[in-house]
Protein backbone atom coordinates (compact mmCIF):
# COMPACT_ATOMS: atom_id res chain seq x y z
CA UNK A 1 0.00 0.00 0.00
CA UNK A 2 1.07 3.58 -0.65
CA UNK A 3 2.85 5.12 2.34
CA UNK A 4 1.89 8.67 3.23
CA UNK A 5 4.11 8.98 6.34
CA UNK A 6 7.41 7.28 7.15
CA UNK A 7 9.15 7.97 10.45
CA UNK A 8 12.74 6.71 10.55
CA UNK A 9 14.94 6.53 13.68
CA UNK A 10 13.20 9.49 15.32
CA UNK A 11 15.00 10.86 18.39
CA UNK A 12 13.76 13.69 20.60
CA UNK A 13 15.83 14.79 23.61
CA UNK A 14 15.50 17.76 25.95
CA UNK A 15 18.12 19.35 28.15
CA UNK A 16 17.64 18.66 31.87
CA UNK A 17 20.57 20.63 33.22
CA UNK A 18 24.36 20.34 32.87
CA UNK A 19 25.23 16.97 31.31
CA UNK A 20 21.69 15.62 31.57
CA UNK A 21 19.13 14.85 28.89
CA UNK A 22 15.52 13.71 28.87
CA UNK A 23 15.29 10.83 26.40
CA UNK A 24 11.70 11.49 25.37
CA UNK A 25 11.73 9.52 22.10
CA UNK A 26 14.55 7.10 21.24
CA UNK A 27 15.04 5.77 17.71
CA UNK A 28 11.49 4.84 16.83
CA UNK A 29 10.44 3.94 13.29
CA UNK A 30 7.01 3.30 11.78
CA UNK A 31 5.00 4.03 8.64
CA UNK A 32 1.38 4.88 7.84
CA UNK A 33 -0.32 3.71 4.67
CA UNK A 34 -2.73 6.02 2.90
CA UNK A 35 -6.21 5.75 4.44
CA UNK A 36 -4.98 3.88 7.53
CA UNK A 37 -5.63 4.65 11.19
CA UNK A 38 -2.70 3.83 13.51
CA UNK A 39 -3.33 3.91 17.24
CA UNK A 40 -0.34 4.93 19.37
CA UNK A 41 -0.71 3.88 23.01
CA UNK A 42 1.27 3.73 26.24
CA UNK A 43 1.51 5.11 29.76
CA UNK A 44 1.65 8.83 30.46
CA UNK A 45 5.18 10.06 29.84
CA UNK A 46 6.10 7.36 27.31
CA UNK A 47 6.60 9.87 24.47
CA UNK A 48 3.32 9.54 22.53
CA UNK A 49 2.45 13.23 22.35
CA UNK A 50 6.09 14.20 21.81
CA UNK A 51 6.13 11.87 18.80
CA UNK A 52 3.05 13.54 17.34
CA UNK A 53 4.45 17.02 17.85
CA UNK A 54 7.81 16.01 16.39
CA UNK A 55 6.06 14.73 13.26
CA UNK A 56 4.41 18.14 12.92
CA UNK A 57 7.79 19.79 13.61
CA UNK A 58 6.23 21.70 16.52
CA UNK A 59 9.16 20.16 18.41
CA UNK A 60 12.37 19.93 16.43
CA UNK A 61 13.64 16.31 16.48
CA UNK A 62 17.19 15.75 17.71
CA UNK A 63 17.75 13.36 14.80
CA UNK A 64 15.90 11.08 12.42
CA UNK A 65 13.64 11.60 9.42
CA UNK A 66 9.95 12.39 9.04
CA UNK A 67 8.95 11.79 5.43
CA UNK A 68 5.51 13.05 4.47
CA UNK A 69 4.45 12.27 0.91
CA UNK A 70 8.11 11.76 0.01
CA UNK A 71 9.42 15.04 1.50
CA UNK A 72 11.59 15.00 4.63
CA UNK A 73 10.02 17.60 6.91
CA UNK A 74 13.12 17.75 9.12
CA UNK A 75 15.12 19.34 6.26
CA UNK A 76 12.52 21.95 5.31
CA UNK A 77 12.70 25.48 6.63
CA UNK A 78 10.42 28.49 6.99
CA UNK A 79 7.87 28.91 4.18
CA UNK A 80 8.46 25.48 2.59
CA UNK A 81 7.79 23.75 5.90
CA UNK A 82 4.62 25.76 6.45
CA UNK A 83 3.40 24.90 2.96
CA UNK A 84 4.12 21.19 3.40
CA UNK A 85 2.40 21.22 6.77
CA UNK A 86 -0.92 22.18 5.20
CA UNK A 87 -1.33 18.49 4.44
CA UNK A 88 -0.91 17.58 8.14
CA UNK A 89 -3.22 18.91 10.83
CA UNK A 90 -3.36 18.21 14.57
CA UNK A 91 -6.19 17.94 17.09
CA UNK A 92 -4.88 18.70 20.57
CA UNK A 93 -5.71 17.00 23.86
CA UNK A 94 -7.25 20.03 25.59
CA UNK A 95 -9.71 21.52 23.10
CA UNK A 96 -10.49 24.67 25.10
CA UNK A 97 -6.89 25.76 25.61
CA UNK A 98 -6.12 25.15 21.91
CA UNK A 99 -8.71 27.74 20.87
CA UNK A 100 -8.13 31.50 21.12
CA UNK A 101 -10.51 32.70 23.88
CA UNK A 102 -10.74 36.21 22.40
CA UNK A 103 -11.92 35.19 18.93
CA UNK A 104 -15.34 34.21 17.63
CA UNK A 105 -15.83 30.66 16.44
CA UNK A 106 -16.40 31.62 12.80
CA UNK A 107 -13.02 33.40 12.80
CA UNK A 108 -11.23 30.49 14.52
CA UNK A 109 -12.53 27.93 12.03
CA UNK A 110 -12.07 30.21 9.03
CA UNK A 111 -8.53 31.36 9.88
CA UNK A 112 -6.71 28.60 7.89
CA UNK A 113 -8.55 29.71 4.74
CA UNK A 114 -7.86 33.37 5.48
CA UNK A 115 -4.11 32.61 5.61
CA UNK A 116 -3.66 30.04 2.85
CA UNK A 117 -6.43 30.46 0.28
CA UNK A 118 -7.37 33.15 -2.22
CA UNK A 119 -11.11 32.58 -2.14
CA UNK A 120 -13.49 35.47 -1.52
CA UNK A 121 -14.93 36.35 1.88
CA UNK A 122 -18.32 35.03 0.78
CA UNK A 123 -16.87 31.68 -0.30
CA UNK A 124 -14.95 31.42 2.97
CA UNK A 125 -18.15 32.15 4.91
CA UNK A 126 -19.99 29.34 3.11
CA UNK A 127 -17.10 26.93 3.68
CA UNK A 128 -17.13 27.69 7.42
CA UNK A 129 -20.92 27.22 7.53
CA UNK A 130 -20.58 23.86 5.78
CA UNK A 131 -17.90 22.69 8.22
CA UNK A 132 -19.96 23.72 11.27
CA UNK A 133 -22.89 21.65 10.02
CA UNK A 134 -20.60 18.73 9.20
CA UNK A 135 -19.33 18.46 12.80
CA UNK A 136 -22.82 18.84 14.26
CA UNK A 137 -22.88 22.50 15.37
CA UNK A 138 -25.62 25.04 14.67
CA UNK A 139 -23.84 27.72 12.64
CA UNK A 140 -26.33 30.55 13.25
CA UNK A 141 -26.36 29.97 17.01
CA UNK A 142 -22.59 29.41 17.35
CA UNK A 143 -20.72 31.58 14.86
CA UNK A 144 -20.48 34.75 16.98
CA UNK A 145 -19.83 33.05 20.30
CA UNK A 146 -16.47 32.36 21.94
CA UNK A 147 -14.91 29.07 23.13
CA UNK A 148 -15.62 29.54 26.85
CA UNK A 149 -19.35 29.42 26.10
CA UNK A 150 -19.16 25.80 24.96
CA UNK A 151 -18.61 22.41 26.57
CA UNK A 152 -15.46 20.35 26.10
CA UNK A 153 -17.14 18.12 23.51
CA UNK A 154 -18.38 21.10 21.52
CA UNK A 155 -14.92 22.70 21.62
CA UNK A 156 -13.43 19.46 20.32
CA UNK A 157 -15.88 19.57 17.41
CA UNK A 158 -14.69 23.11 16.71
CA UNK A 159 -11.07 21.93 16.78
CA UNK A 160 -11.92 19.14 14.32
CA UNK A 161 -13.69 21.60 12.01
CA UNK A 162 -10.67 23.92 12.04
CA UNK A 163 -8.28 21.03 11.32
CA UNK A 164 -10.21 20.04 8.18
CA UNK A 165 -10.47 23.46 6.53
CA UNK A 166 -7.39 22.94 4.32
CA UNK A 167 -8.36 19.38 3.30
CA UNK A 168 -5.40 17.65 5.00
CA UNK A 169 -4.28 14.14 4.06
CA UNK A 170 -2.94 13.27 7.53
CA UNK A 171 -4.68 14.01 10.84
CA UNK A 172 -2.78 13.65 14.14
CA UNK A 173 -5.20 13.24 17.05
CA UNK A 174 -3.42 13.79 20.39
CA UNK A 175 -5.71 12.13 22.95
CA UNK A 176 -8.76 13.94 21.52
CA UNK A 177 -11.30 12.24 23.82
CA UNK A 178 -9.37 11.75 27.07
CA UNK A 179 -10.88 14.84 28.75
CA UNK A 180 -14.46 14.09 27.65
CA UNK A 181 -17.35 12.16 29.18
CA UNK A 182 -17.82 8.60 27.92
CA UNK A 183 -21.00 9.45 25.98
CA UNK A 184 -19.29 12.42 24.34
CA UNK A 185 -16.23 10.25 23.54
CA UNK A 186 -18.45 7.96 21.47
CA UNK A 187 -19.87 10.93 19.55
CA UNK A 188 -16.40 12.30 18.72
CA UNK A 189 -15.11 8.86 17.67
CA UNK A 190 -18.11 8.32 15.41
CA UNK A 191 -17.54 11.79 13.93
CA UNK A 192 -13.90 10.98 13.21
CA UNK A 193 -14.89 7.73 11.47
CA UNK A 194 -17.39 9.58 9.31
CA UNK A 195 -14.91 12.32 8.42
CA UNK A 196 -12.19 9.77 7.65
CA UNK A 197 -14.45 8.11 5.10
CA UNK A 198 -15.66 11.39 3.59
CA UNK A 199 -12.23 13.02 3.24
CA UNK A 200 -10.13 9.85 2.78
CA UNK A 201 -8.02 10.77 5.79
CA UNK A 202 -5.02 8.98 7.25
CA UNK A 203 -5.06 9.21 11.06
CA UNK A 204 -2.44 8.85 13.79
CA UNK A 205 -4.60 8.39 16.90
CA UNK A 206 -2.69 8.93 20.16
CA UNK A 207 -4.36 7.67 23.33
CA UNK A 208 -3.83 5.77 26.56
CA UNK A 209 -7.29 4.15 26.59
CA UNK A 210 -6.89 0.77 24.91
CA UNK A 211 -10.64 0.30 24.48
CA UNK A 212 -10.90 3.55 22.53
CA UNK A 213 -7.91 2.67 20.35
CA UNK A 214 -9.32 -0.78 19.55
CA UNK A 215 -12.55 0.66 18.20
CA UNK A 216 -11.00 3.15 15.79
CA UNK A 217 -7.59 1.75 14.73
CA UNK A 218 -6.55 -0.55 11.89
CA UNK A 219 -3.16 -1.11 13.54
CA UNK A 220 -1.85 -0.40 17.03
CA UNK A 221 1.66 0.62 18.13
CA UNK A 222 2.66 0.37 21.81
CA UNK A 223 5.30 2.67 23.33
CA UNK A 224 7.17 2.42 26.63
CA UNK A 225 9.67 4.98 27.94
CA UNK A 226 10.37 6.46 24.51
CA UNK A 227 10.74 3.11 22.74
CA UNK A 228 8.45 1.18 20.43
CA UNK A 229 7.48 -2.19 21.99
CA UNK A 230 5.02 -3.74 19.59
CA UNK A 231 3.20 -2.98 16.33
CA UNK A 232 0.42 -5.13 14.94
CA UNK A 233 -3.01 -5.16 13.38
CA UNK A 234 -5.58 -4.24 15.99
CA UNK A 235 -7.36 -7.61 16.22
CA UNK A 236 -4.09 -9.55 16.37
CA UNK A 237 -2.59 -7.40 19.10
CA UNK A 238 -5.66 -7.59 21.33
CA UNK A 239 -6.07 -11.34 20.81
CA UNK A 240 -2.41 -12.41 21.06
CA UNK A 241 -0.17 -9.70 22.57
CA UNK A 242 3.50 -10.67 22.25
CA UNK A 243 5.20 -8.12 24.51
CA UNK A 244 4.79 -8.45 28.31
CA UNK A 245 4.07 -4.73 28.57
CA UNK A 246 1.25 -4.95 26.02
CA UNK A 247 -0.21 -7.91 27.91
CA UNK A 248 -0.07 -5.96 31.18
CA UNK A 249 -1.84 -2.98 29.60
CA UNK A 250 -4.62 -5.20 28.27
CA UNK A 251 -5.03 -7.01 31.59
CA UNK A 252 -5.36 -3.64 33.35
CA UNK A 253 -8.45 -2.68 31.32
CA UNK A 254 -11.45 -2.96 33.70
CA UNK A 255 -14.28 -5.30 32.72
CA UNK A 256 -17.66 -3.47 32.99
CA UNK A 257 -19.38 -6.47 34.57
CA UNK A 258 -19.39 -7.03 38.36
CA UNK A 259 -19.94 -10.79 37.89
CA UNK A 260 -16.87 -11.38 35.73
CA UNK A 261 -13.97 -12.77 37.75
CA UNK A 262 -10.51 -11.27 37.30
CA UNK A 263 -8.12 -13.39 35.28
CA UNK A 264 -6.00 -15.63 37.45
CA UNK A 265 -3.06 -15.25 35.06
CA UNK A 266 -3.39 -11.47 34.70
CA UNK A 267 -0.11 -9.58 34.44
CA UNK A 268 0.32 -6.71 36.89
CA UNK A 269 3.11 -4.18 36.60
CA UNK A 270 5.22 -3.67 39.70
CA UNK A 271 7.68 -0.94 40.58
CA UNK A 272 7.94 2.64 39.42
CA UNK A 273 8.43 3.94 35.89
CA UNK A 274 12.20 4.38 35.38
CA UNK A 275 13.73 7.82 34.86
CA UNK A 276 13.72 9.16 31.30
CA UNK A 277 16.97 10.96 32.17
CA UNK A 278 18.76 7.73 33.04
CA UNK A 279 16.81 4.87 31.40
CA UNK A 280 17.75 1.23 32.08
CA UNK A 281 20.34 -0.45 29.87
CA UNK A 282 19.25 -3.02 27.31
CA UNK A 283 15.50 -3.44 27.33
CA UNK A 284 13.92 -0.43 29.04
CA UNK A 285 11.03 -2.54 30.32
CA UNK A 286 13.23 -5.13 32.05
CA UNK A 287 13.04 -3.48 35.51
CA UNK A 288 9.28 -4.18 35.59
CA UNK A 289 9.16 -7.35 33.47
CA UNK A 290 8.41 -10.69 35.19
CA UNK A 291 10.31 -12.57 32.47
CA UNK A 292 13.52 -10.52 32.51
CA UNK A 293 16.82 -12.41 32.14
CA UNK A 294 20.50 -11.42 31.98
CA UNK A 295 20.45 -10.76 28.24
CA UNK A 296 17.71 -8.17 28.72
CA UNK A 297 20.14 -5.92 30.62
CA UNK A 298 22.99 -6.45 28.17
CA UNK A 299 21.31 -6.16 24.77
CA UNK A 300 18.53 -3.91 23.55
CA UNK A 301 15.96 -6.05 21.69
CA UNK A 302 15.35 -4.90 18.10
CA UNK A 303 11.86 -4.46 16.71
CA UNK A 304 11.50 -7.64 14.66
CA UNK A 305 8.82 -9.60 12.81
CA UNK A 306 7.31 -12.59 14.61
CA UNK A 307 4.50 -13.02 12.06
CA UNK A 308 3.32 -11.12 8.98
CA UNK A 309 2.51 -7.56 10.04
CA UNK A 310 3.32 -8.24 13.71
CA UNK A 311 6.52 -6.75 15.15
CA UNK A 312 7.78 -6.88 18.73
CA UNK A 313 10.88 -5.65 20.55
CA UNK A 314 11.44 -8.45 23.05
CA UNK A 315 14.05 -11.19 23.52
CA UNK A 316 11.32 -13.57 24.74
CA UNK A 317 8.02 -12.75 23.00
CA UNK A 318 5.02 -14.33 24.68
CA UNK A 319 3.57 -16.03 21.59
Amino acid sequence: MEEILNVKDLVVEFSAGPGKKVHAVSNISFALAKGETLGLVGESGCGKSTTGRAIMQLIKPTSGRVEFEGADLTTLRSKKLRQARQGIQMIFQDPISSLNPRRKLKDIVGEPLAIWSNISREERYEKVREMFELVGLDFEASQDRRPHEFSGGQCQRISIARSLMLNPRLLICDEPVSALDVSVQAQILNLLRELKSRYELTILFIAHDLAVVKNISDRVAVMYLGKMCEISESETLYATPAHPYTRALLDAVPEPDPFVERKSDAHHLEGELPSVIDPPSGCRFRTRCPYSQDICALEEPPLRDISPGHQVACHFPMN
